[in-house]
């Protein structure tokens, strides 16, 4: 018989609570991009992390009809606790990534993914963007390891992956790599004490798919206990459908959510983004905070304006290359990362 873990009250330190709930109506002559990654591990915390993306691109016509243009899945098995090695993947459409089985699911992966398929990530295409989420959901996954597992078993855990307390150059400790691990924060501050970060506690999850349009998001299956999902959704509009590519308006969400045993799902990350693209460049770009898991992360938001003024294309290289330290966030520059499919999503707004 399983005993349920104990549900641990909001940390004190905790970020900002305020996630959105519901999905703004589709507007005719835009794109929709939905994208989801579950983070589950069915033989239980210590087996091997299943990562099953799913994603849709969605036009919706002059009176509101919707369209599928292109549809996209991924499922990668990971030897988490055995060092976060990639073990099996499949995706649709079928891709030559055999190259990428026994690689390390973390810092490096993306490199190795441009490698193995070097056309992949020039296709803007939603393949891509599951692929490209493989390492940074297997990090986030950790967060139901730390949340679901006994300190002692998440020591030894972490003996076995060569991360024991206390060592130098241990992967995820690093300070100052982002607003949540400024040195003096609540991250750092948890490691220098107990050689642990302290545990996120999130807000109660309102739902996105509210179900009042069937075709708002794509289908995703329940999460269980303990499973975690990245979902992410991009709407493109051209201020004028007959030359899509000028002028368009993009409104973006991106969610990071954790089921607790109980079964009460919460929030790690949300932002909302939005974005005015002219020509291929740039012009505005602002995200709100909506949760954040330390009262450091929202010092971050601020840097999405630094995007005006930069081109869309070559977008991923420029965030990864200089979006860095602590004015940025690890999960907000993946939310500005993805905005370089832009063009490719306008080039779908007409049939």
């Amino acid at each position: 018989m399983t005993v349920p873990l104990p549900v641990r009250p909001l940390h004190p330190r905790h970020g900002i609570h305020e996630p959105t709930s519901g999905t703004p109506a589709r507007r005719a002559g835009s794109v929709r991009r939905t994208s989801t990654v579950d983070m589950v591990r069915p033989d239980g915390l210590g087996g091997p992390l299943v990562l099953a993306g799913r994603g849709r691109d969605l036009r919706t016509g002059d009176s509101g009809e919707a369209h599928t243009v292109s549809e996209a899945s991924v499922r990668a098995v990971v030897d988490f606790v055995g060092g976060r090695l990639l073990r099996e993947l499949s995706t649709d459409p079928a891709r030559p990534l055999d190259a990428l089985l026994g690689a390390r699911v973390s810092s490096g992966f993306r490199g190795r993914l441009d490698e193995a398929d070097p056309d992949l990530a020039a296709e803007h295409d939603l393949l891509y963007l599951l692929l490209d989420e493989l390492p940074v959901t297997t990090l986030v996954s950790g967060h139901a390891m730390s949340a679901g597992t006994p300190e002692a078993a998440m020591r030894a855990a972490m003996a076995r992956q060569g991360t024991t307390p206390g060592r130098a150059g241990r992967p995820g400790f690093a300070a100052d790599q982002c607003a949540g691990f400024a040195t003096g924060g609540t991250i750092m501050n948890g490691v220098a004490d107990t050689g642990l970060p302290p545990v996120v506690t999130g807000p109660p999850a309102l739902p996105l798919d509210t179900g009042d349009d069937p075709a708002a998001w794509h289908a995703t299956d329940p999460l269980p206990p303990q499973g975690m999902r990245r979902a992410r959704r991009i709407d493109v509009l051209p201020e004028n459908p007959a030359v899509p590519g000028e002028r368009a308006t993009v409104d973006a969400l991106f969610r990071d959510s954790y089921v607790r045993p109980d079964g009460l799902e919460t929030v790690i990350h949300e932002y909302t983004l939005t974005a005015r693209i002219d020509g291929g460049t740039v012009t505005s770009c602002e995200a709100r905070a909506r949760v954040l898991p330390w009262v450091e992360c929202p010092a971050a938001v601020a840097s999405a304006g630094r995007l005006a003024g930069v081109r869309l294309a070559g977008l991923r290289r420029h965030v990864r290359e200089t979006f860095t330290g602590t004015t940025t966030c690890t999960h907000l520059n993946d939310m500005l990362r993805a905005l370089e499919d832009v063009p490719a999503l306008l080039g779908r707004t007409t049939p």
